[in-house]
């Protein structure tokens, strides 16, 4: 097929026609990866997300049931590809018979759970309790969930249809004006643990789902807007590293931004004026010294909570957090797949339960950030927390003291 038609095909296989829903990179074309995990057991699909090229993966997992058939855990946006490569997994081991949403409030993973049900009629669709849109709080069916096929998930696992396989345990924090919950997933059988956003790994390389089209890992490793776009692999790496800092603390201390008019004078003198280079528009200035702070985040592959949910979420109900930690610390999983970032992470039950150790100290005494045997330097959160102070002062969120 000559190349021409066969980019137009991928365009069609690729396509997401609701990405005006959640309008974030890659837009409409999504290009869908499937690995296998665990051997005719376990399968993950990633795409890619994120905003102004700061993009990370975006992961649901797929688990054959034993007694036939299979479950999806955080579905993806339901493209021609993404519905194909799970219809092959249909054709040996059985139709989706059932659809997990397991989280609250997670727009990026809600958004795709109504189209992506109505591609597997026969599945029934299971959600975390207390469900919550914004801005406008609405019931799910409005937001297009089959009524008649979606349920919420039972707060005791054994009284699941998919009990004999798996084992489950529900985090739900009241929030004021709305919850945050999580559930994670625990398959027996693949002893592996799924979660979505409470624990995550960054890896040292950039994941493959980002190597397809470099042009975002090159961007964020140039120095200055001046700079020439130029692909080869310390620069795919660079650009991951820096990404990854970018993504998890937003503002991290290395980074420094230049002023509206500084970039956009920067921007006029870039070698490159594409609407793919966003016209030349680069504020960032990355300090010396940078590489130490992603270094300390990656904190060699351990799995660790995101600062933005340690301060703006988790930190309303630390005892319900250890609670949740300590349940799932006695099941025997060897790995954990969480829907973003590195997967999977060959891990331990109780490397899991260390990330969350955190939760037992005093936030207002502490020196460092994050688990007490890996913390990260409180520089590089330092613009989450003044984020907290601003929502509560705002009347956006409510501090925890007045929970």
């Amino acid at each position: 097929m000559p190349e021409r038609s066969l980019d137009r095909t991928n365009r069609r296989e690729q396509s997401w026609g609701f990405w005006f829903l959640v309008p974030l990179h890659p837009y409409r074309r999504r290009r869908t990866l499937r690995r296998e995990v665990v051997p005719n057991t376990v399968w993950t699909f990633e795409q890619l997300q994120g905003i102004l090229y700061t993009i990370v993966p975006i992961r649901m997992t797929v688990v054959k049931l034993d007694s036939g058939g299979l479950l999806v855990y955080a579905p993806i946006a339901p493209t021609r590809e993404c519905i194909r490569l799970v219809q092959e997994l249909e054709a040996v081991h059985g139709t989706v018979r059932y659809i997990l949403l397991p989280t609250a409030s997670g727009l990026e993973h809600k958004v795709f759970v109504p189209a992506f049900a109505r591609c597997f009629p026969d599945a029934q669709i299971y959600v975390a309790p207390h469900q919550w849109s914004f801005p406008l709080n609405l019931p799910l069916p409005w937001l297009g969930f089959p009524s008649q096929r979606t349920h919420i998930l039972p707060a005791n696992s054994a009284e699941a249809p998919f009990a004999d396989d798996f084992d489950y345990a529900i985090l739900d924090i009241d929030l004021g004006r709305g919850s945050f919950g999580e559930v994670a997933l625990f398959h027996r059988r693949s002893h592996s643990l799924l979660v979505t956003d409470t624990v995550l790994s960054v890896p040292q390389e950039p994941p493959e789902i980002l190597q397809f089209d470099p042009y975002p890992l090159l961007f964020h490793a140039r120095d200055s807007a001046k700079q020439a776009i130029e692909d080869s692999e310390a620069n795919r790496r660079k650009g991951w590293q820096r990404i990854a800092l970018f993504a998890i603390y937003f503002r991290p201390s290395v980074l420094k931004t230049s002023s509206l008019i500084q970039s956009l004078r920067d921007g006029l003198n870039a070698p490159n004026h594409s609407k793919k280079a966003y016209f030349g528009w680069f504020p960032f200035q990355w300090q010396p010294g940078w590489e130490r702070s992603f270094h300390a985040l990656r904190g060699e592959g351990r799995p660790f909570v995101a600062p933005i949910l340690q301060t703006l979420i988790l930190d309303h109900n630390p005892r319900a957090v250890l609670d949740w930690a300590n349940r799932v610390a006695h099941w025997n999983f060897e790995r954990i797949i969480p829907c973003h970032f590195d997967a999977p992470i060959a891990t331990t039950p109780q490397a899991f339960r260390k990330a969350f150790s955190v939760f037992e100290l005093s936030f207002l005494n502490q020196e460092t950030f994050g688990s007490t045997s890996k913390p990260l330097p409180v520089a590089d959160v330092a613009f989450i927390r003044t984020l907290e102070e601003n929502l509560d002062r705002w009347g956006i969120t409510t501090p925890p003291e007045q929970m």
